[in-house]
């Protein structure tokens, strides 16, 4: 029987256009997005729960339409994603944190919505110096860095142990700077501190201060590292819980310092506490394992993670001092003659 060659290919050219039709039919569908993966969050909103039994507790309960995952921070370096919006955190140390929550929709579009959380932890505390005792500071708690030569910082000024430059009175600590010719340098000052007597690792250390608005003058409330004998700074670690230069005046900063950062590259934050050279604040850090916050008047400025990498896992000792210009410190004001910081307490809870 002889094959009808045009039925053939007509049969076969019908086939091919099916074939073809369905192929541009999955391919165009292929590359198109559903309109709900491209719908942004809407509607975002963040219940907050604080327990009040003083544990650190919270329950937060984020939810947007259109959301189908939501990323929280913390505010304390801590971060954690989750589907359902609801989650249960615990803080370790009281502060004012500053919670940010990012609602995610299945197209990755995102909205958010920042809380702030006051939470009261209790803590117990564990050394104070309260400066009640007149005189020089309590032998037991203190010893004293003495000398010159810049320090490492171009300092101006000569350490003393004497009562002119540190003492205690009228229940608070005076260190005092003057302008003098004694030791090679031009001014003297005090710098005390706790090492081989107090030292501590994590918690929350709380100094209530006033500084100094002269021109030049460098208050400093930091720690270092206890094992500085074996491991040279910055490789000990440090923490500078309050500096002020009064070059920039009323500026308060909170910075870090360890290998690679050291210096003026160190890891840290600022805020502008308007009355910082005429009333009394308390400057603050609370340290752990995963974050070190820095706080004023318990408003957390600044926080920046912690991790078993950096030196900030082993104890530390106290330092309080007033620098005289320097790298930091700055032109010192010709008509300086004397000025102090002046130290309430200083107090360490765990």
């Amino acid at each position: 029987m002889v094959p009808d060659i045009k039925s053939e290919i007509i049969m076969k050219r019908l086939i091919y256009g099916v074939f073809v039709g369905l192929w541009l039919l999955l391919a165009c569908g292929k590359g198109k997005s559903t309109g709900s993966d491209n719908t942004p969050p809407v509607n975002l909103t963040v219940n907050v729960v604080v327990a009040t039994d003083s544990s650190g507790n919270v329950n937060f309960t984020a939810a947007a339409t259109n959301a189908v995952s939501y990323d929280y921070d913390f505010g304390n370096g801590t971060f954690q994603t989750v589907a359902s919006g609801m989650v249960a955190y615990k803080y370790t140390a009281s502060g004012v944190y500053t919670v940010n929550v990012v609602a995610k929709s299945a197209g990755v579009q995102i909205v958010s919505k920042s809380v702030q959380v006051t939470i009261a932890v209790k803590q117990s505390l564990i050394w104070s110096e309260e400066f009640d005792t007149p005189g020089s500071p309590n032998t037991t708690k203190w010893g004293y860095d003495t000398g010159g030569g810049g320090w490492g910082n171009n300092e101006l000024e000569y350490y003393t142990n004497r009562t002119d430059n540190v003492n205690i009175s009228n229940g608070t600590l005076k260190i005092i700077a003057l302008k003098e010719n004694y030791g090679g340098s031009t001014y003297t000052s005090g710098r005390i501190l706790t090492k081989d007597k107090f030292a501590f690792k994590y918690g929350k250390i709380e100094v209530r201060a006033k500084l100094p608005a002269d021109k030049g003058t460098w208050p400093a409330i930091w720690m270092l590292g206890s094992n500085i004998a074996t491991a040279p700074w910055p490789a000990c670690g440090e923490v500078d819980i309050m500096e002020h230069v009064a070059n920039q005046l009323n500026k308060i900063f909170g910075t870090i310092h360890y290998p690679g950062h050291s210096g003026a590259n160190g890891v840290g934050g600022t805020t502008v506490i308007s009355t910082a050279t005429t009333d009394f604040h308390r400057y603050a850090v609370i340290w752990t394992a995963t974050n070190i916050q820095f706080l004023v008047d318990d408003v957390a400025y600044f926080s920046t993670p912690n991790n078993a990498t950096m030196p900030f896992n082993q104890n530390f000792f106290i330092i309080l001092n007033l620098a005289i210009g320097g790298n930091f410190g700055g032109t010192v004001d010709p008509a300086f003659s004397n000025t102090q910081v002046e130290i309430d307490y200083v107090r360490v809870y765990q």
